[in-house]
């Protein structure tokens, strides 16, 4: 069967997704011939960014860990992606194994993985939904059914605001989700950063201009504005690779990347 008859319906081969674009920077098997363009176009004037890309994992596992010791036992993932291991209830259980995970993309592809990988896995649920559509996502069933927003949530927007542009109201989105959550809920965010090589943004913004996978790359004070309301952890909005450091786990990057990814987890007082 050719690449193409593998395409599920409903979605455009000619069309890149973000989602598999990552996929294929992380050295997944879930991407088509649009995303690998993109990706390789970057790749091309910033080669460290398959190393960035994982580091934003290895940021999501600390993150996700370090919620779960502090006893957070909900989160909801905006902006999933195609699932990679350890994912977010792989890592949350091994801490506690009553916590409770739901999974948010608007890609098919991911919703269909997200079925295939969690049917047989309670307490945890996929679903389609934008994070642009904040209300939907709150108001569907599986969210209410398995998050209590009376307790301290995780929410986790990791390397998907970019791809809200400035019109669509990035902080007003994050605005929403805050409103629901109670104290002592954590948000973990990561961002492109406008900080980046210049030749590495206009690669990007040319190869996914007017697609889905097109990106905002905001400045290191715009990205900070999106945590109004929270208090930012140690050490602050930084560089994924260096949030919290000092094991072997983050890819080593030989000196400042071209493409910037600062990432941070806040904490609702």
């Amino acid at each position: 069967m050719s690449e193409l008859e593998r395409v599920p319906p409903g979605v455009d081969p000619s069309v890149p997704s973000s989602a598999r674009v990552y996929d294929y920077l992380l050295g997944g098997k879930d991407h088509l011939a649009v995303d690998r363009a993109v990706a390789d176009r970057l790749l091309a004037v910033a080669p460290d960014t398959r190393l960035v890309a994982r580091a934003n994992r290895v940021f999501l596992v600390r993150a996700v860990r370090q919620m779960a010791e502090q006893g957070i036992r909900q989160f909801i993932d905006l902006g999933t992606g195609i699932p990679t291991s350890p994912s977010v209830h792989e890592v949350a259980r091994r801490v506690n194994p009553a916590c409770r995970v739901v999974y948010v993309d608007n890609d098919p592809v991911v919703r269909l993985h997200a079925d295939v990988l969690l049917a047989s896995e309670p307490g945890v649920a996929g679903i389609r939904g934008d994070l642009r559509q904040p209300e939907e996502i709150l108001s569907d069933p599986h969210v209410t059914g398995l998050i209590d927003f009376d307790q301290p949530v995780g929410v986790l927007m990791l390397a998907v605001l970019h791809f809200v542009m400035d019109d669509e109201d990035p902080a007003g989105i994050v605005k929403r989700f805050r409103e629901r959550m109670a104290p002592g809920s954590h948000l973990v965010l990561s961002h492109t950063m406008a900080e980046s090589d210049p030749e590495a943004i206009k690669q990007l913004q040319i190869a996914t201009a007017n697609s889905p996978a097109q990106a905002v790359f905001r400045t290191h004070e715009q990205v900070l504005r999106l945590f109004d309301g929270f208090e930012l952890l140690e050490p602050g909005l930084v560089p994924v690779q260096d949030w919290r450091g000092g094991d072997d786990e983050v890819p080593l990057l030989d000196g400042v990347p071209r493409l910037r990814v600062e990432g941070g987890v806040g904490v609702l007082a």
